[in-house]
């Protein structure tokens, strides 16, 4: 894939970016397929009016507020929200000039782009918020290092790494709004501290007591936010921590049943089968060990 010069929709009302745009374009019949993205720390006067847009396009706030328009229906965005347009879609993006919008970008094509924006969303014209910021700030990042180095396989691992994004969004999608509410801030405290001290706890009441709420409450938390239950993540954070020491080959299923205090192997075994696919003995052939 080759640079191209700026294709004529890149704005100028900003103060800093790092942005690539693919030269050709891909064939229409691209499954697909990544066009442009970036990066851009927004000027003050940024405002963006389109009446259509020839792509499909999503977009990500790292920073900064501002406002995006779909017609008659006007949304906040701020960090962590994500939105998408496409064509036919008429947009507004406008920045607050006292807090100026830092955002993430991709432009994209191709037979199944429609297919997976409907199925994962945010479906164009929407805007929901993401429980990871982090993470979906991580796979921009890693497409505009990608999009930047102009190999001969640039725009296939561009595609690759849209898919990744595009899922990604989906797992992590919460209802517009809903990041900046206590509940959302509970929740995130609650993840972190389960995700900092996960093998100290080993039941759902240890992990809802260390993190000063009720069992039940804690629940609710994830069943909002999250795809997973407070237990399926504790365990999970386990189970990676047990397939690493599998593979460095310096202990045993039983040695690390016991470290994670476990009832017994064969309740170790059933978890990390469960979770990973696969029981610890294959995955352990499997790995060459």
């Amino acid at each position: 894939m080759k640079p191209s010069p700026d294709p004529g929709f890149f704005s100028e009302q900003i103060a800093e970016a790092a942005r690539f745009h693919f030269d050709p374009a891909p064939p229409e019949k691209t499954s697909l397929a990544v066009v442009s993205g970036g990066r851009e720390h927004c000027s003050p006067d940024y405002e963006i009016h389109r009446k259509s847009f020839p792509l499909r396009g999503i977009e990500f706030v790292a920073q900064g507020r501002g406002r995006v328009d779909f017609g008659k229906r006007s949304f906040q965005i701020l960090p962590g929200s994500v939105f998408s347009y496409g064509p036919r879609t008429p947009h507004d993006i406008v920045t607050d000039a006292s807090d100026p919008l830092v955002k993430y970008f991709v432009d994209f094509t191709g037979s199944r782009a429609a297919s997976l924006l409907r199925r994962h969303g945010p479906a164009p014209g929407t805007v929901i918020q993401t429980s990871s910021p982090g993470e979906i700030m991580a796979l921009f990042d890693d497409l505009i290092r990608n999009g930047q180095s102009h190999t001969p396989f640039s725009g296939r691992i561009a595609a690759i790494i849209l898919e990744h994004l595009l899922l990604k969004i989906a797992e992590t999608s919460i209802p517009n709004g809903s990041s900046g509410s206590p509940a959302f801030a509970t929740y995130r405290r609650c993840r972190q501290h389960i995700e900092d001290h996960w093998a100290e706890l080993d039941s759902l009441g240890q992990a809802a007591s260390s993190c000063n709420v009720a069992p039940a409450y804690l629940c609710r938390l994830f069943r909002r936010f999250d795809r997973q239950s407070p237990y399926q993540f504790l365990l999970r954070l386990k189970v990676n921590h047990a397939a690493e020491r599998l593979l460095s080959g310096e202990a045993s299923v039983a040695d690390i049943a016991g470290e994670l205090r476990f009832a017994d192997p064969f309740h170790f075994s059933r978890v990390f089968r469960k979770i990973m696919g696969i029981a610890p003995s294959r995955f352990v052939r499997l790995s060459g060990r």
